[in-house]
């Protein structure tokens, strides 16, 4: 019997690795992707765990999953950062970089 690739493996692995550097998009983009990523990840999982034999590209899956799961971390931290930092500042002082400095001074000392 002939292999075939795991549907979607190559897939799962590109967009496990892309959650990661766009987790900085204000993390909406990351986690989204990372979201994406597991769900591929775990139909792909259920489908090779059916039929072993038949398919290959599992190491593909299992990598982009684990990158998913990196990239829903990174984008969660990331988006409760921004929060605390909108909450402590105020979006008009983060817009402001030189109101931004005097509060951080202010804050300092």
């Amino acid at each position: 019997m002939e292999q075939q690739k795991l549907p979607n493996s190559t897939l799962i692995l590109v967009l496990g690795i892309l959650s990661i550097p766009t987790c900085c998009c204000y993390g909406i983009i990351g986690l989204i992707l990372g979201i994406v990523t597991i769900v591929l990840a775990n139909k792909a999982a259920k489908l090779y765990a059916e039929n072993p034999d038949t398919y290959t590209g599992f190491q593909n899956v299992k990598t982009g999953k684990i990158l998913g799961i990196i990239g829903i971390i990174l984008a969660v931290l990331y988006i409760i950062f921004c929060v605390i930092m909108i909450s402590m500042f105020g979006w008009e002082t983060l817009q402001d970089q030189e109101l931004l400095q005097e509060q951080l001074q202010d804050m300092m000392g």
